[in-house]
């Protein structure tokens, strides 16, 4: 039997294989490395040898971050597990905590595309077909299989709603030969459905690559009955050699099989695979009744509606891996795989599209004791560079066609008519001037002056100019539209722009421009950037950091919690950290401080000692309620 769905086959019948597009990776923070770590990695990169293993905690969709991952893993991942969106938009919401109350962050407009897209549902939700599902399964599974070891094993968890799909199609790229086990994880949680039978289970298809995979018993506590059986002295494994057949599996303990050999009522030579069972000892099952749903005061709870059991990851983990092994998962939601594999001793590597995903995994991987360094990637601007060349064109004979019609793009998308004849003025809004940024590249300073020295020479003195056939009121103000900004742009630039009597805003482009359904849908929203302010003292080798403020442009979070934080700027920001020697490459987190559901309490100030004198530049990294980053830099002298 077959599934198949629309676009599974192209026209001439040969099957649509998924998006194969390699990327190279970012770098963009280093957590938890120490000076140390970080001079050997720089030492042993520039003598070509190999560097230390990093886990990798990455930001990105797995429809380019599973091709790019094929070139260094394919075939190396001992362990996959994943847990895919089902069919709720749940899967993209997660909870707030501001002042001590939980808010609800609703899904993104990418996160809302992504589950419209997934199941091929209109806006409300509504589902039409399992189509787009299955090809987005199907796409996934394949990349999947590619890089799952030889003797690998992969755990899929879904539910009633998608199992028949994902079971099929497991089946189609994996083998029903390699099929182990459907897992029922039966949980009990608080409902109040009363029209029909209670939700009560997930469903997670357990795969092998090949019959080399590996499995560890798993022991479980024994059941009361299980217990009492065992008192009276009647083990259910020890069977005589004559009568009924004898299993091939035996699970014992020594004491019961050395009296049944001894008595002769036990023949060992007929069992294929012997293990011990120490007193009081079972093995699991594929019911798993005794791992129970995280409730709302669990203390492993980060506020995911979808997060799942550390204790169910445990049990996975311990199953089909090994210490050492490499443990893989794409839809990492609040991180809890790499959490569980971290303790285990489990390299890993942990993917989500999440911004807010990232944020919180990262959080919860630094709260576990001694955690070794990992580092924090994306494909940044060559995802961007690809959706170009598909979106535009990449002829580079036509690159100032290219060129333009991507800004016009970004215009359009803005709300803002085109401005012809002007090297760094693009565009007009409202009586501003706007300037959209590369895809490639920060807007850097000289970007901004030379936009504003243009601005002063064709409009400075007048109050009314032409655009595009239309009269339009010109103010003193330039809006600058892009992807990424060099740093400190927000309070550096804006000072210099103000002295210049130019009123400039720097808003960010937001990668839901890249996706198709979200542009159609108009899901596009261009966000001011935040501001803060950082003190720096100096002391001998001692500087000390003070966290002043933080500016949130308004417009940028929902209004209710808006009017909750009020005037306490302190109440959004989340996590902040320092990098003590920035070398304008990578952010190497040495320090940081964050708030967790327990404790709420922030620090302000935080000072460190240098081992040398010198001139140091120091990066702050804040990380907004919501999960945005603004950062900013300071040039110290430590004599």
């Amino acid at each position: 039997m077959e599934l198949i769905w629309e676009g599974k086959y192209d026209k001439n019948g040969k099957r649509v294989a998924p998006l194969r597009v390699a990327l190279p990776f970012q770098d963009v923070e280093t957590v938890n490395e120490s000076v140390h770590e970080r001079q050997l990695g720089l030492f042993q990169m520039a003598q070509g040898q190999p560097t230390e293993w990093r886990n990798r905690l990455i930001w990105g969709d797995k429809k380019y971050v599973l091709p790019s991952l094929l070139p260094e893993f394919a075939g190396k991942v001992k362990l996959i597990y994943i847990d895919p969106p089902f069919a709720t938009g749940d899967n993209f919401s997660y909870s707030v905590q501001v002042e001590g109350e939980d808010f609800t962050k609703e899904p993104s407009a990418i996160e809302r595309k992504a589950y419209r897209d997934i199941w091929g549902a209109d806006s409300t939700g509504t589902v039409k077909s399992l189509d787009s599902y299955a090809k987005w399964f199907y796409e996934t599974a394949v990349l999947l299989h590619e890089l799952l070891a030889d003797d690998g094993s992969i755990y899929v968890h879904c539910d009633y709603r998608v199992a028949p799909v994902v079971r099929l199609i497991m089946d189609d790229v994996f083998s029903p030969a390699n099929f182990r086990n459907e897992v029922i994880w039966n949980y009990r949680r608080w409902t109040t459905d009363i029209n029909k039978y209670h939700d009560m289970h997930d469903n997670i298809f357990y795969y092998v690559k090949t019959a080399a995979a590996k499995y560890n018993p798993v022991p479980v506590e024994p059941t009361e009955s299980v217990v009492t059986r065992q008192e009276r002295g009647w083990d259910q494994n020890v069977v005589p050699i004559s009568g009924k057949r004898q299993p091939q599996l035996l699970v014992y303990d020594q004491e019961k099989v050395d009296k049944a050999v001894a008595e002769g009522r036990l023949d060992l030579s007929k069992f294929a695979r012997i293990v011990r069972r120490e007193p009081g000892l079972m093995y699991a099952s594929d019911v798993w009744a005794d791992v129970y749903y995280i409730n709302s005061q669990a203390v492993e709870r980060t506020g995911y509606p979808t997060q799942k059991p550390e204790d169910l990851l445990e049990r996975i983990i311990k199953a089909s891996s090994n210490p050492g092994d490499l443990v893989l998962d794409c839809f990492s939601g609040s991180g809890t795989t790499a959490a569980v594999a971290e303790r285990l001793g489990r390299n890993w590597i942990a993917a989500d599209f999440g911004r807010y995903a990232i944020h919180t995994a990262r959080k919860r991987l630094l709260a576990i004791p001694l955690v070794r360094p990992f580092v924090l990637q994306n494909l940044g601007k060559y995802e961007r560079q690809v959706w170009q060349r598909d979106e535009f064109g990449g002829d580079e004979q036509r690159a100032a066609a290219v060129q333009r019609g991507y800004i016009n793009f970004i215009l359009k998308l803005y709300h803002a008519q085109p401005l012809e004849g002007y090297g760094n003025l693009h565009g007009l809004k409202e009586g501003r001037a706007v300037y959209v940024g590369a895809v490639d590249a920060p807007i850097t300073e000289s970007e901004v002056i030379a936009a504003i020295r243009e601005w002063k020479r064709s409009f400075g003195q007048a109050s009314d100019s032409y655009a595009t056939g239309s009269r339009s009121r010109l103010t003193n103000g330039i809006d600058f539209l892009g992807w990424e900004f060099a740093l400190n742009m927000n309070e550096t630039v804006k000072q210099m722009a103000a002295e210049e009597r130019v009123n400039v805003r720097f808003l960010t482009i937001p990668r839901e421009v890249l996706e198709k359904k979200a542009v159609e849908q108009g899901d596009i929203q261009f966000f001011e950037l935040a501001s803060v302010e950082v003190g720096a003292i100096t002391k001998g080798s001692s500087l000390s950091l003070l966290l002043n403020n933080f500016v949130m442009p308004p417009g940028s979070v929902p209004a209710d919690v808006a009017e909750h934080v009020g005037k306490k700027w302190d109440a959004w920001i989340d996590y902040w950290a320092v990098d003590w020697d920035y070398k304008d490459d990578t952010f190497h987190n040495q320090w940081q401080n964050y708030r967790t559901r327990k404790n709420r309490e922030l620090l302000h100030r935080i000072s460190h000692d240098y081992d040398a004198p010198g001139k140091y530049c120091v990066l702050v990294k804040v990380i907004d309620i919501l999960g945005n980053d603004t950062t900013k830099t300071l040039n110290i002298e430590i004599r």
